[in-house]
């Protein structure tokens, strides 16, 4: 349980570095701030990854309890949700992630768990490195995060891999910075991302994990929102030539997410989006609201999009 909930926060930390970075990316980069900079340098391509990962993890959690048929509806209920957000948002990754579910996390269920999925995961995720990154990390990502769910690493190892994440991190983003390659770039966020969420796991205290936990249980809802805020926000923030707009933005939203986050969960199961999709998964009605704050049917954490 105790472990589920750390992955519930650090989805949340996820949740808000995308809301970050997505707001950044809508904005025009001229002239360039210390704001670009500083994103573009520590922020940017760091928050999918680990998100990506988390969708791996996830998709272990939920095989457990259901079977591969159950997977097969949710990644399709998936893919239709993001149909309907590229509507108004081009950006968008639910459709991604519903698609490479299919054709990599499906099949990769059926290998012995352990080392050969990790070998698997870390193949391709170089593969990914080397066509160019981007959105093609996210299958490397997602086989990674199930071999990880599967060999249940020490906690021991999250001091060593936070240091020797961070420590690359910083130095494949300066060779990137003055060589203009991109492929250092993504290695460098790799890295990044890496640095995170084991720094994230060794400093999360109960006051934060408050913070945090909502918003990764309600990932799906809050990305969906996020994506319509900025979608509103966009011409505010390209005429911005400070681009504090973009900090204001995402904080912003951020917050009222993280308030409405805790007060839904204080009287429901699942946040209103994650509901929908649970429905729609079984194909029959699900009991949403709590009875009390003690309800003794609240249930684990849900794997949630992460």
């Amino acid at each position: 349980m105790a472990r589920i909930r750390e992955l519930d926060a650090l989805r949340g930390f996820a949740v808000g570095g995308i809301m970050l970075v997505n707001t950044w990316q809508h904005a025009t980069h001229e002239p360039y701030t210390a704001i670009d900079a500083t994103i573009e340098a520590a922020f940017q391509s760091r928050f999918y990854p680990i998100f990506s990962l988390l969708f791996g993890i996830s998709f272990v959690l939920f095989l457990e309890r259901a079977g591969r048929w159950v997977l097969l509806s949710r990644l399709g209920w998936l893919f239709l949700f993001g149909l309907v957000q590229h509507t108004w948002y081009e950006g968008e990754v639910l459709t991604d992630y519903a698609f490479y579910g299919l054709i990599v996390l499906l099949p990769a269920s059926f290998l012995s768990p352990g080392v050969p999925v990790l070998l698997l995961g870390l193949g391709v995720t170089v593969w990914g490195v080397m066509v160019g990154g981007g959105v093609l990390l996210v299958p490397g990502m997602f086989v990674v995060g199930m071999a990880l769910m599967q060999l249940r690493p020490s906690r021991e190892l999250l001091l060593p891999g936070f240091g020797v994440s961070a420590l690359a991190g910083v130095l494949l983003t300066a060779a990137a910075a003055s060589s203009g390659d991109w492929t250092l770039y993504t290695l460098g966020a790799l890295a990044g991302a890496a640095a995170y969420s084991t720094g994230v796991l060794l400093v999360l205290r109960p006051w934060l994990s408050a913070v945090l936990e909502p918003l990764g249980k309600m990932a799906l809802t809050n990305y969906v929102t996020g994506t319509v805020v900025i979608f509103f926000t966009g011409g505010l923030v390209d005429a911005d030539p400070t681009r504090w707009s973009v900090l204001a933005v995402a904080g912003g939203t951020l917050v009222v997410q993280a308030l409405f986050s805790r007060w839904w969960l204080g009287r429901f199961r699942y946040g209103p989006l994650e509901w929908i999709w649970r429905m729609a998964t079984w194909f029959r009605y699900v009991p949403n609201r709590l009875e009390s704050g003690r309800d003794e049917n609240r249930p684990l954490p849900d794997p949630g999009v992460t």
